[in-house]
């Protein structure tokens, strides 16, 4: 399996990456069994957060017997040190292991202090030095913070969507990576389930040298489809570019990266929720998005007015009101 190593890690990864959001929604055996056939196939990059239910036991278990052979990464959404030390401390447990190889602040809306001892920043620093964790990283929706972030020198890795759909912009922080020597880890890149051409996104993603994607996977048959893709790269052929076209021209304004610029709606909308709903019900757990808070939360779209202060701020031209209108029509077809 073809690899990439990860900035100044050095952390040699499989170029294919195991994103284990959507195993949440299968049941462990299931989940465990695909997780090991990632691994014995070739797969060495497993990614999870602290927020994913118990997508990080599952990895515990199916990994521990070889966990010197793989790469975990994790997340905490902690702000303070001693939320990040607890958060810490049960993912550890979680993934049956004494030491995390990437831990990453999971999208904060702003940069942590560096010198702020009570800050989770801080915790991590006294963890890597510790040895518990190897390496400190970032994931974030917002462009600009991302940026910042991979300039600060406060971070080995950047996690950010990337796809097909990336604007030249968000493609820009590919090189910025590689310039800063920060490892660059591609989440989305089927822009959340908006892309199902699988072969045009893989051969995209390929073309680049310093990123691994983490394609998330919760059927054994997705996993095969990557591996399959993988081992038989297939070109970027002219019927593949055309797809790639046709896919940003129809789909260009409908990827809700959730970066959260719309905020705040004066109808107080969760934007930033609501127009991925569609998105997170086919790859995330639906119980708790269907909870009579969420319904409540969608239900607040009916009181759009499309004065479209969300559009005028969104970066990537979104039509929001009309991604809005169609998340909760889709929503309503789970209910």
């Amino acid at each position: 399996m073809k690899t990439v190593t990860l900035g100044r890690t050095h952390i040699v990864v499989s170029q294919v990456g195991f994103g284990a959001l959507p195993i949440q929604r299968v049941p462990s055996p299931e989940a465990e069994h695909i997780i090991r056939k990632a691994y014995t196939r070739g797969v060495r990059f497993f990614d999870t957060a602290r927020f994913y239910s118990d997508s990080e036991e599952k990895l515990g278990r199916a990994l521990e017997d070889v966990r010197t052979n793989v790469v975990l990464a994790t997340k905490t959404m902690a702000t303070d040190r001693a939320t990040a030390n607890e958060q810490l401390s049960t993912s550890l447990r979680n993934l049956r292991t004494d030491y995390i190889d990437i831990i990453q602040l999971h999208n904060p809306e702003a940069l942590p202090n560096p010198t702020d001892p009570n800050s989770a920043y801080a915790a991590l620093l006294d963890a890597r030095e510790a040895g518990v964790v190897r390496h400190i990283g970032l994931t974030n929706h917002r462009l600009g913070l991302a940026r910042t972030g991979v300039l600060s020198g406060m971070f080995d890795t950047l996690q950010f969507p990337l796809s097909y759909l990336s604007t030249p912009e968000e493609l820009e922080l590919i090189e910025l990576c590689r310039d800063n020597d920060v490892g660059l880890i591609a989440m989305k890149a089927l822009a959340g389930g908006l892309l199902t051409n699988i072969p045009a996104a893989f051969v995209f993603m390929r073309r680049f040298d310093n990123l691994v994607p983490i394609w998330g996977i919760q059927r054994e048959s997705e996993l095969d489809e990557f591996l399959a893709l993988d081992a038989a790269c297939p070109k970027l052929t002219l019927e593949l570019e055309q797809a790639i076209s046709d896919d940003r021209r129809d789909l260009g304004t409908a990827f809700c990266r959730g970066c959260g610029y719309c905020l705040p709606c004066p109808a107080e909308i969760p934007i930033h929720w609501a127009a991925r709903m569609p998105q997170l019900l086919r790859r995330a757990p639906t119980a708790g998005l269907l909870s009579p808070h969420w319904q409540q939360q969608m239900a607040c779209i009916e009181a759009c007015t499309e004065c479209l202060v969300c559009a005028s701020r969104c970066p990537y031209q979104l039509d929001i009101p009309q991604l809005l209108k169609a998340a909760l029509t889709d929503y309503r077809t789970f209910l």
